[in-house]
C-alpha cells in the first residue's frame, strides 16, 4: 500500500523560508512532484523531479524561488521554499508517479504566509 505522508508547513511571515518534506512509503517512483490549492482556485503542479534528480520542472510562479530535491535512499522528496510571498499560501500536496496525473497523493500540508 502506497502512503505519502508530508511534514513542515506551518505559518511564515512573508519573506521567510519553509522546507516541507514528503516519506513515501510502499513503493518507489520516477516522478515526484508537489502541488498546491489555494483557496478559491484549481490545484496548481508547483515542482517535479525525475528519478536521478537531473530533470526538473517549476511552476512560473515559483521559479528561482522554490527548489525540489529528492533523496531515494530515504524514499523522501522535499520542497525548499525561499522568498514565500502571501500568495503561496495553500495546501501542499505530494504526488507520485504521472506528471500532471499522479496515481498517488498525501494528504496535505497547508503553508500559510502572512504579511
Amino acid at each position: 500500500q502506497v502512503q505519502l505522508v508530508e511534514s513542515g508547513g506551518g505559518l511564515v511571515q512573508a519573506g521567510g523560508s519553509l522546507i516541507l518534506s514528503c516519506a513515501a512509503s510502499g513503493g518507489t517512483f520516477n516522478t515526484m512532484s508537489w502541488f498546491r490549492r489555494a483557496p478559491g482556485k484549481e490545484r496548481e503542479l508547483v515542482a517535479s523531479i525525475n528519478w536521478s534528480g537531473g530533470r526538473t520542472n517549476y511552476a512560473d510562479s515559483v521559479k528561482d524561488r522554490f527548489t525540489i530535491s529528492r533523496d531515494n535512499a530515504k524514499n523522501k522528496v522535499y520542497l525548499q521554499m525561499n522568498s514565500l510571498k502571501p500568495e503561496d499560501t495553500a495546501v501542499y500536496y505530494c504526488a507520485a508517479g504521472g506528471g500532471y496525473a499522479p496515481d498517488y497523493w498525501g494528504q496535505g500540508t497547508q503553508v500559510t504566509v502572512s504579511t
